[in-house]
């Protein structure tokens, strides 16, 4: 990790990657179940994981190199 903005989206990303597991072993969308379906906090939420997963490839295909 570089800064704290890597860092940041990574957990983000974490995040998101956890609920979806849930999501597909156990239909269990923690999300949705803790602020609602299709609220603007999680609305807001879904769009942040998406954005940082966006961010994270980026960063992965221009930091790749390091393997």
């Amino acid at each position: 990790m570089k800064n704290i903005g890597q860092l940041i989206v990574t957990i983000i990303v974490i995040i998101g990657a956890i609920n979806w597991g849930l999501v597909g072993l156990f239909d269990l969308d923690l999300v949705a179940k803790i602020f609602g379906v299709a609220t603007p906090v999680s609305n807001a939420l879904y769009a942040l994981v998406g954005i940082s997963g966006l961010v994270f490839a980026g960063l992965e295909a221009r930091d790749g190199d390091r393997y």
